[in-house]
């Protein structure tokens, strides 16, 4: 079933890639009218699980610098759209690094990032064969639905970046927001995430990356690291300043995780501040286009 992406929140990140492809203006009347032509198009979709438990997602994830700014600029949710912008600039100000580690499944021609590493293989689910002689994954103790693509994790070719960091995002498409190009080598249906990684970087050459964001030229600073990963294992550690304190992992804009000492820490949230494992699965879901 195709799904039709209408600009009516903060960022439209998906929208405005979508309209942005064809050159067309980011608008709700531009997004109806490519709805109306039903011109569709195939769109990556994300896996993310913790243990037994899964979720999907179409934008981005983010963890540090981008996440933090994401999640806790709420609190200036009255400003509108440039809540972003005057919470970055407190942030950078203020800049926290990370301790964490990544582990990652490069594309062809980005094996040169990290180092070799091998991960250990964690259950998700328990298969068992139905009446209809297809297997069917239980999900603590129940069929949920579709839990998403059945890979070999282990036997992928994996490499390793240990922190601190400033950001770790994951993306999906180019735009993360309406004047944010996130990834602007980014694919719909490519099968491969873009990963924006900061390791170290002054506050004033984060304040220069930020006036590249419109255009996608912060990847070409010596400051970021840009590639493309086929999976994608996240293990998020304390403030490198703090270590009684944690952080945020924002997915598509929500909240998923938070730590000890962060933002709405008091809030239950949809995963724990720990481990993640992310894969790609390519064109699963479809979109409403302009072409």
């Amino acid at each position: 079933m195709p799904l039709g992406v209408v600009p009516a929140g903060t960022g439209n990140g998906m929208a405005k890639s979508l309209l942005d492809s064809a050159s067309e203006p980011c608008t709700p009347a531009n997004a109806v009218l490519s709805i109306i032509q039903g011109h569709r198009r195939s769109l990556d979709v994300a896996t993310i699980s913790q243990g037994q438990t899964k979720f999907f997602s179409v934008l981005m994830l983010a963890w540090g610098l981008v996440g933090d700014i994401d999640i806790e600029s709420e609190k200036y949710r009255w400003m509108g759209s440039a809540r972003i912008d005057f919470y970055a600039i407190q942030r950078i100000f203020c800049l926290r690094k990370y301790n964490g580690c990544i582990k990652f499944v490069p594309a062809p021609g980005y094996e040169a990032c990290g180092e070799v590493t091998s991960i250990e293989c964690e259950s998700t689910g328990e298969v068992i064969p139905s009446e209809d002689g297809t297997d069917k994954l239980l999900i603590n103790g129940q069929q949920n639905g579709y839990q998403g693509a059945d890979i070999d994790m282990k036997n992928l070719n994996w490499r390793k970046v240990d922190g601190p960091f400033v950001s770790i995002w994951l993306h999906n498409v180019p735009w993360g927001g309406e004047d944010t190009m996130a990834a602007p080598d980014a694919k719909f249906s490519d099968g491969y995430l873009d990963l924006i990684m900061v390791k170290d970087c002054t506050r004033l050459g984060l304040l220069r990356l930020m006036t590249e964001l419109n255009n996608g030229g912060h990847v070409k600073s010596p400051h970021v690291q840009y590639l493309k990963v086929k999976a994608f294992i996240l293990e998020p550690g304390p403030r490198n300043d703090d270590p009684s304190k944690e952080g945020i992992i924002d997915v598509d804009g929500e909240l998923l995780a938070s730590g000890k000492g962060t933002y709405r820490c008091d809030q239950k949230t949809l995963l724990a501040y720990e481990k993640l494992h992310i894969n790609v699965e390519q064109g699963l879901a479809t979109l409403f286009c302009p072409i």
